[in-house]
Formats: structure tokens, sequence, C-alpha cells
């Protein structure tokens, strides 16, 4: 069936306003990452001369080197918690009916509601007040109950699209719960976990209103060390390590999407 006149238009028009949209969300990193190679200490666009001077200052500069680290623990530690925390809550959540069901889900779902500064500064003035130690672990705690939410959502939806006869065909053939959990259901739910897990790991590695209150010097992440090097210094070198992170983050999708398929991983194929 050919397409009319206002079929084509159509075609057109939603083409041309998705490039739109697509240039008006890049336009802002172009200009950083064109930014990026001035030649001189002070942010200029466009650069008069070109250099990448400020590209190996970034890797030079020590507390970006550390953040990343700690940024690359953090997420990893954040988010397979929250992956096998967030998973169990979503399979009480969808298989059983008890009393207070209503109030766990509105408790897990909270952190999506309350600003992250404020969960931030909570576990400070709770951390002070238990006298427990400012260390890696309090950053975790604090990350897995800010991307918790989002692994229990992305698991629960998983659930509610499961289809229950595959576990009854097990049971009737005599396999145990744990086996049926283990054979069955946890190779079914493999999208929605590693859509969780891939959301955690995200949401952890990019968080930042509320590691500000609750690093410190060694534990610092990389977005608080950005934070701090643009408090003290107005040269290019930030500009050139967003390029430098928007760049990594970019490629690791594409690995992913390369070798898992971002589509079947996020649950929308």
């Amino acid at each position: 069936m050919r397409k009319s006149l206002l079929d084509h238009l159509l075609d057109w028009t939603g083409r041309i306003l998705l490039t739109a949209i697509l240039g008006f969300v890049l336009l802002p990193f172009f200009v950083v990452a064109i930014a990026s190679f001035n030649d001189g200490a002070i942010l200029s666009f466009p650069p008069r001369e070109w250099s990448l001077r400020w590209y190996a200052n970034a890797f030079q500069y020590r507390d970006f080197g550390a953040g990343l680290v700690n940024s690359l623990k953090i997420a990893a530690f954040g988010a397979t918690i929250a992956l096998i925390a967030g998973a169990g809550f979503a399979y009480v959540l969808n298989r059983y009916d008890f009393r207070l069901k209503g109030v766990l889900n509105g408790i897990l779902m909270s952190p999506l509601i309350i600003p992250n500064f404020t969960i931030g500064l909570g576990l400070l003035i709770l951390s002070a007040a238990a006298s427990l130690p400012r260390n890696l672990w309090l950053v975790v705690a604090t990350h897995v109950i800010i991307v918790l939410p989002f692994v229990v959502r992305s698991v629960y939806v998983s659930l509610q699209n499961f289809e229950r006869r595959y576990e009854q065909a097990a049971e009737s053939l005599g396999g145990s719960p744990w086996h049926v959990l283990r054979t069955v259901t946890l190779p079914l739910l493999v999208p929605g976990l590693a859509s969780g897990g891939l959301f955690a790991a995200i949401l952890s590695f990019n968080e930042f209103t509320a590691s500000l209150f609750v690093v410190n010097q060694s534990t610092q992440t990389l977005p608080v060390a950005m934070y701090n090097y643009v408090r003290e210094y107005a040269d290019p070198t930030l500009a050139a390590v967003s390029v430098l992170y928007v760049l990594a983050v970019a490629v690791i999708l594409l690995v992913v999407h390369k070798f898992f398929r971002l589509e079947k991983v996020l649950n929308v194929e």
C-alpha cells in the first residue's frame, strides 16, 4: 500500500522534529567539547588556539584518578547490593499479600520523591549521632538507598509480565522451589534484572548531591572531585573531563548494546 502525500509529510516532519530535539539536547555537549581544546587558561568559545594540554592535565590531576576509582567501586558495590535487595523486595511485593504491603512499597519508593540532598544530609546526621565513620561503606549505603527504587520497579514489571505457567510446569515435573527459582524464574527475569542493575550502576556513578554530604577526602567520587576542582580553578580542564566522561559512558553503552542488545536489557523489545 502506497503512502499518501500526508503520510510522507508527517513522516518527514517527525524526522525533522526528532533531529531538532536531538540537536538541541547535544548542542551543550558540542560547545563544551570544542571549548575543551582551548590553549589558554581561560575558557572561551570558539578557541583561538587549539591544544590538548587540558586533557593531559585531567589525567595528571590526582583527585580525578582517585575519584574515578572510588566511583567505580561504589557503583559496583551499590548496584550489586541494590540488585540483590531490590529483586528480593520486588519478588515479595509481587508474589505475596500481607497487611503492610502498601507501607513497604511506599517506603521503597520514597527516595523517588525525597530530594537526594535530604537523604545525604540525613545519613550524615545519623552517622554522626551513631559515631559511624564516614568511610566508603557509608557512601555505598547512601547510593543503595537512592537507586533501590529503580531496581525494584524494573524487576517488579518483569514479574508482572511473567508467565507463571512455566513455574507450574516445572513444579508439576517434581522441581523443588529452589530448583524452579534457579532454573526457570531467574533466567526469565534476566532482562529486568539487567536493566535494573544497569540503571543502578549509571545512577550511582553519576550521583553527586547526596554524595557531597557523606564523602571525605579519601572517599570522594569523581563528580565530587569535579565540583571541588571547579571551585578552585577556572581553566578548561573540567571541560576536558566532561568530554571524557560522556565518551566513556557512550562506549560502555555501545559495548553493552553489542553483546546484550539494549532493547532486550531494558525490556522494550
